[in-house]
């Protein structure tokens, strides 16, 4: 199986500022991957470059195997890109876009209405195949941009904030669609809002001031700030000495009168410890689980470490 998306230490430079400096991805499946970063982060630039949209000042970006600055025909054949701004023709019906976008993605002709019927099926825009995309709301618009993305069945889709500006009920739809897609392509999506990351994407990578502060599972990302500690739920809840007395607890925070949240020393499991305990002191534990930490406290501190 051939990698998706590999980029090499890709830096690009605007007149003397370093935009994007040393990035190193690899995607290698379908599935959502999360790009997060603040405003400004490199986030639009890094895509733009993904899709051909801008020369790299250094590095390699390859899209299933082909360089993107080498060669950009093929590479490209292999990339599907909604920008922040969906390149809408407002003029057009759907039908008369996606026709247009295919032959632009120079698609086999014999092929393009088939195509056409099958993503517009797909996106739930059938119904309105003879609608002027400027008389759309916003949501459909975005599906719109969505299926002029896929149309040619990319390996890569790459969706630069998808779900901004759109009302609650858009967004379900939005996001509905976007895990759709993911099941058949591999999809880059950028956002600066963290729970749109949290809700949608298998694995993040976030950016600051242009270089890459993580990269891993979203697990990995919730557990960042406070990978030693646990939750216990307790009916009987003992004072915090006896909680402090289980082997390698290190230090206890009472939540409320039946939950604590434990501090343990690195490379210990405890879970065992506690249940043992639990069953001698007639604790009667009804709960434990790993101690997940709230994504904006995530955000903050990789962004403080980049700035420092």
């Amino acid at each position: 199986m051939s990698t998706i998306l590999k980029i090499e230490h890709l830096s690009h430079r605007y007149s003397s500022s370093w935009a994007v400096r040393d990035l190193n991805i690899e995607i290698n499946q379908n599935g959502i991957v999360g790009l997060l970063g603040s405003n400004g982060a490199g986030k639009s630039t890094t895509m733009n470059i993904i899709c051909g949209v801008l020369n790299q000042t250094e590095g390699k970006v390859l899209i299933n195997g082909f360089d993107i600055r080498e060669q950009p025909e093929e590479a490209k054949k292999n990339i599907g890109f909604l920008p922040q701004t969906p390149p809408l023709y407002t003029d057009f019906t759907i039908d008369e876009y996606l026709h247009y976008t295919a032959n632009l993605r120079a698609m086999d002709k014999s092929k393009i209405k088939a195509a056409v019927e099958h993503v517009k099926e797909r996106c739930g825009l059938s119904h309105f195949s003879s609608r002027l995309i400027k008389n759309l709301s916003g949501g459909y618009r975005q599906r719109v941009g969505i299926a002029q993305a896929v149309i040619h069945k990319p390996k890569l889709v790459v969706l630069d904030e998808p779900t901004n500006g759109l009302d609650p009920n858009q967004l379900i739809e939005a996001r509905k669609l976007i895990r759709e897609v993911a099941q058949d392509h591999a999809v880059l999506l950028s956002s600066h809002i963290l729970s749109e990351i949290r809700l949608l994407c298998r694995d993040v990578i976030m950016i600051e001031s242009g270089r890459m502060v993580f990269a891993d599972s979203m697990d990995a990302f919730d557990n960042y700030l406070q990978p030693n500690s646990m939750l216990v739920t307790l009916e009987n809840m003992p004072s915090e000495s006896e909680l402090l007395a289980i082997k390698g607890v290190t230090k206890i925070e009472m939540l409320t009168s039946r939950q604590a949240r434990l501090y343990y020393e690195a490379g210990q499991n405890i879970n065992e410890s506690v249940v043992e305990a639990s069953m001698k002191n007639n604790w009667r534990l009804m709960e434990i689980s790993a101690d997940k930490t709230l994504l904006d406290d995530t955000f903050k501190q990789l962004s403080v470490q980049s700035a420092g």
